[in-house]
This record gives structure tokens, sequence and C-alpha cells, in this order.
């Protein structure tokens, strides 16, 4: 609980206080969410597949398996939906970001007003991590120069290793 400073005419007749840091609640769950690009349900042995995946189908047994999530066919917008809890064209995903068209819904970036859960978890407390494609940003927004706002650092990811665009070359 946060207690209110008493501000008095001299430091001896005032009590500083301090914002609590916000911490998830005792019991909280972790959170893991795995994204694959371009494959379907039946490529993960959690879903039935023929494919061995013991490390995955162990965090699958003690945590939330979406069956019947919004799949967009792209992985840009569905990575938004996921992050966003939004449908894309809500947040300006309608195709991927690498060619956004302008009109609403097909500009290639997510507003602000539309906060990915990483910002919403970081900011209850919890430590956030991403690895892997972002795909989440136009093109011209991934110079060295920025704006930094729409990669995952700036979305309340507070540690990211992978690669912005959404494809690499080696």
């Amino acid at each position: 609980m946060t207690t209110r400073p008493i501000i008095g005419h001299t430091i001896a007749d005032s009590r500083p206080a301090f914002d609590a840091t916000p911490q998830p609640p005792e019991g909280a769950p972790n959170v893991v969410l795995i994204v694959l690009d371009d494959t379907g349900f039946a490529q993960l042995g959690c879903f039935g597949s023929d494919i061995a995946t013991p490390n995955v189908d162990r965090l699958a047994e003690g945590g939330l398996r979406y069956r019947r999530f919004h799949v967009t066919a792209l992985c840009s917008p569905t990575r938004a939906c996921l992050l966003t809890a939004r449908n894309h064209h809500a947040v300006g995903m309608g195709f991927l970001p690498d060619i956004p068209i302008g009109f609403p819904a097909y500009d290639g970036r997510v507003p602000h007003t539309a906060a990915m859960l990483p910002r919403v978890l970081r900011d209850h407390g919890y430590n956030t991590f991403a690895v892997g494609k972002w795909h989440l940003a136009p093109r011209w927004e991934l110079s060295a120069s920025g704006p930094f706002d729409r990669w995952p650092l700036g979305q309340g990811f507070e540690r990211y290793y992978g690669f912005l665009g959404g494809r690499r070359n080696i």
C-alpha cells in the first residue's frame, strides 16, 4: 500500500513516501507465448502431431492452448492479434508492415492506444523477454536511427534478441 508523503515546514516535519514497485500477485502464473510462423496446429505434438515435441508438450500440459484463436494466414497480422488481443484490422495490420498502403487498417503501424501484452505485463511487475522475428513495424522504421517506439523494447519488452524485419538474409 502506498502512503502519502507529508510535506511540513521543515524536513523534520516531513515524511517521504515512495510508490511501491509493481509486483505480480502472489501465485501469479508465468506467461510464455510461442508463435511459429508458417506452420499449422498439426506441426506440434501438443495438438496431435506425429512429431515428438516433449518440452512443448510439457509446457502445454500446465498451461493454456488456444484452439480457436483467430489466425490471419499472415505472420504479422496474427502476431498483432495475439499481442494486442484485438482484430488485426483494428490495429493497422491488415497486411504485412513491409507493404503498407496508407488506408485505415492497412498502414502497418500498431497504434500506441493498443497496448501490447508485454507492456501490460511489464507495468504489473513481470519481466519480459522476446526472441525471434518481430515484423511489426514498417520497413522505414527499422534503421539504426529509429524511431524505436514500434520496436520490441518500445512495446514493453525489456530484452529482445532477434531481427526486426520479416526475413533475414544470411
